[in-house]
């Protein structure tokens, strides 16, 4: 049962085919069987689990659930939980218990949400592969050898293999919809903020987003729904009426469901091969980006989904050109000065002083702060506290953060220019399938190219989200979906409708 649709869930539940409880159970079953493998777990709340589930029972008895009541469910280990281990991934943080909960955990706990526990991801949120855990790598369900992707990775592999049917996750600059693609399964991010950051571990504040995971565009919708809304102690969080993104069967008709949906590609972001065409292992995308490779199988994969879009949904498709598009290669430059910026102011409050961890000897006060960061933070985190100290230090902050957030503005206004003519841009994820863990010849700056499609959309703010599309040597592919502004329930809707004509999200892992 844990591996059908929400929707599916719900109605089983309702039926009493099953109870929360039995749910509840099965999926803790499924981490006992998996987790040593995975490592997508980092804490099992297994009494809290069943004691959520029995009060779901209860609720589901007496008439008063809500769409996600009973259905277990994984946090990603930077949503504060009161009384549960919180890390952040992080040696610093490995006997933090917090005594509240983040927002996000507290409405999921309200619409009775059974949480299992909570999930394994890079560092304070810093990487791209799940490999910045101080509680190791996570691996992915569809080749353990192989990376999820992150941050969020433990969310994703949690999901992939069956462990739970949804998870939170979060999304700075790509950590929703890259392990989302490599897992082969459907994450979203919303518009930066729908969904409060209130009790979320910060590592950059303007670019940091709750978003949710799930086997398909429905189930996230579903999620999404009981994450948004907005929250007075979050000054970012955005006074909206609450919504329900509810999935529509068909947006505009039977027969041409997407026919007045106008998508587009921005020239250099997907290369297009042509009927016929036969492509290079690898090859190389529009001369904004000289030094990245595709893998050709991927833009094969890719073309294939743009087809089911346009020939079999009836979506309008354009390439888009649009005046000033050349600032799009200076994102990931931007992002990571502006990201490294926040997190050293953010993570500055890490001292070993009030919480966390302390080192064990030390002389004089200064001595203990060195001591105690240098212990408690991994080198993935301590490089970007470094850059950004440095980014943001005297003589450097005009030279480089101010020129980022003016990189930023451009960006932004770009994206307004594209979406006065079409209405989702579609773009790939990454530039190939999930690589090995440990790759021996992969560098920091590598590394960071892997966000070369996704952070944009965070420096903008945007809404985005990744579903798959098809695989390759048996490791998934996912393409992402940019929206506009607060325009999530249209992302969710044109998703689902490639869904409904496809199988690719209904596929699992063998074990």
């Amino acid at each position: 049962m844990i591996d059908s649709s929400l929707k599916e869930i719900a109605a089983a539940l309702r039926a009493k085919k099953v109870s929360a409880v039995e749910l509840a159970t099965e999926s803790l079953a499924r981490i006992d069987a998996g987790n040593g493998r995975i490592n997508a777990f980092v804490t099992v709340d297994r009494e809290g689990a069943l004691a959520a589930a029995r009060a779901a029972d209860a609720r589901l008895a007496a008439g008063t659930a809500a769409p996600l009541t009973g259905i277990p469910m994984a946090h990603k280990d930077v949503f504060c939980t009161e009384g549960v281990l919180t890390t952040c991934g992080s040696k610093m943080l490995a006997n933090f218990i917090p005594p509240y909960d983040a927002h996000v955990v507290s409405l999921l706990k309200q619409a009775g949400a059974v949480m299992v526990g909570k999930t394994n991801m890079d560092e304070f949120a810093m990487g791209s592969s799940n490999e910045n855990s101080h509680f190791g790598p996570t691996r992915n369900p569809w080749n353990t050898d192989k990376v999820p992707g992150g941050s969020s990775g433990g969310s994703a592999a949690a999901v992939a293999a069956r462990m739970v049917p949804i998870a939170t996750g979060t999304d700075t600059g790509g950590s929703i919809r890259q392990p989302a693609a490599l897992c082969g399964i459907t994450g979203i991010k919303p518009t930066y903020g729908v969904v409060s950051r209130y009790g979320m571990i910060a590592y950059a504040s303007s670019l940091d987003q709750g978003g949710a995971f799930g086997y398909s565009a429905e189930d996230c919708a579903l999620l999404l729904s009981g994450m948004a809304g907005h929250d007075p102690r979050d000054s970012t969080s955005l006074e909206r009426a609450p919504s329900t993104y509810t999935i529509n069967q068909s947006l505009t008709g039977p027969n041409d469901p997407l026919s007045q949906c106008r998508i587009g590609s921005l020239d250099g972001w997907l290369p297009l091969s042509g009927s016929g065409i036969s492509l290079p292992e690898t090859v190389r995308i529009g001369s904004n980006f000289p030094s990245i490779e595709f893998e050709g199988r991927i833009i094969n994969i890719l073309n294939d989904a743009i087809g089911i879009y346009c020939r079999k949904l009836g979506a309008r498709y354009q390439s888009i050109n649009t005046p000033g598009q050349d600032v799009l290669k200076h994102a990931v430059s931007a992002y990571y000065t502006i990201a490294c910026a926040e997190a050293s102011s953010n993570l500055s409050r890490f001292d070993g002083v009030r919480y966390g961890h302390r080192a064990s000897s030390y002389t004089d006060l200064e001595e203990m702060y060195n001591r105690s960061r240098s212990e408690g933070f991994g080198e993935e985190v301590k490089r970007r506290i470094m850059t950004g100290t440095y980014v943001l230090s005297h003589g450097y902050y005009n030279a480089y953060y101010i020129k980022a957030q003016k990189i930023r503005r451009l960006i932004a206004n770009l994206f307004k220019e594209i979406f006065k003519t079409v209405d989702i841009i579609i773009a790939p994820v990454t530039m190939g399938p999930a690589f090995d863990i440990n790759s021996s010849d992969r560098n920091p700056i590598q590394s960071y190219q892997e966000d070369l499609f996704t952070v944009a959309v965070n420096l903008a703010g945007l809404p985005a989200l990744s579903h798959p599309i098809g695989y390759t040597n048996g490791l998934p592919v996912g393409l992402q979906l940019i929206g506009n502004y607060f325009d999530e329930a249209r992302l969710l809707n044109v998703a689902h409708q490639f869904q409904q004509a496809t199988d690719w999200h209904t596929r699992r892992p063998a074990n």
